[in-house]
């Protein structure tokens, strides 16, 4: 490739003579070039949703609004989402209580796992259905022969994307995330989905291990504050309606779409 030499460059400066000296034109060009870099740089950094940074020990490196993205828990460890002393520790059914559910709504388990709470919402919706999400294939196959087993009908397992939870727009009337937001790789974009899947007037509820409280022994990235989840869901334009924590060891949050 044919570059111009630095030397050979004439550059125009205001109330300087003409030729410049070489010293001159070596700082107007390093400017010039800085000028350019920063601006390129300024940009990138407002209209990119995400900052990357080393990932930490249970994170995948990706920045939201400042928490660090946790990294999703595998199909290999289902077992742990199924254990007994849930019921105590985390009071599953008081829970599903406070969701105030109708007969006849429809609602998205997103990150449903095996869906241990998909399950349990369904006899509390007999004229609705559970919309069973997740992205593990292998966690619906796990699903699916637990509702075969317990016979159960209205609960539907549905594939989702990292970016979507693959559901028609305006068809569900409450999106539920338990312990599984924080581990969302594309927050916004899923959300985005969540909140266009919704039916105007339609609520979020996030179940999530509370980030202010050092005694709930789960790892930091798998925590989140009452800030940080007000923070995140406002940027996709829900209305907070009230915070739960009754529970032992997770927040309760609740949103809205606008009706």
């Amino acid at each position: 490739m044919f570059m111009t030499s630095p030397a050979s460059v004439r550059v125009s400066l205001p109330g300087l003579p003409l030729p410049i000296p070489p010293v001159l034109r070596y700082l107007a060009l390093a400017l010039l070039l800085w000028s350019l870099t920063a601006c390129a740089s300024t940009a990138l950094q407002s209209t990119s949703e995400y900052q990357s940074v080393s990932p930490s020990q249970d994170g995948i490196g990706r920045i939201y609004l400042g928490r660090e993205i946790a990294q999703t828990m595998g199909h290999q460890g289902a077992g742990w989402l199924d254990r007994p002393s849930r019921v105590l520790q985390e009071r599953p059914q008081a829970a599903i209580a406070a969701l105030d559910l109708s007969p006849s709504d429809v609602v998205a388990d997103i990150g449903a796992g095996t869906g241990y709470f998909a399950r349990r919402i369904a006899p509390l919706v007999p004229q609705g259905n559970v919309l069973a999400v997740d992205i593990q294939p292998e966690m619906l196959t796990m699903l699916q022969a637990e509702l075969d087993a317990k016979g159960i009908k209205n609960v539907e397992p549905v594939l989702g994307q990292p970016d979507s939870p693959s559901l028609p727009p305006n068809s569900i009337d409450l999106a539920l995330m338990v312990d599984a937001y924080h581990e969302f790789a594309y927050p916004r974009e899923m959300m985005q989905a969540v909140v266009a899947a919704l039916k105007p007037g339609g609520r979020v509820v996030l179940a999530e291990y509370k980030a202010e409280n050092p005694m709930v022994m789960i790892k930091r990235l798998h925590k989140m504050s009452v800030a940080q989840v007000r923070r995140e869901m406002a940027a996709v334009g829900l209305t907070w309606i009230k915070t739960d924590d009754s529970l032992p060891e997770q927040h309760l949050l609740f949103f809205q779409k606008q009706a």
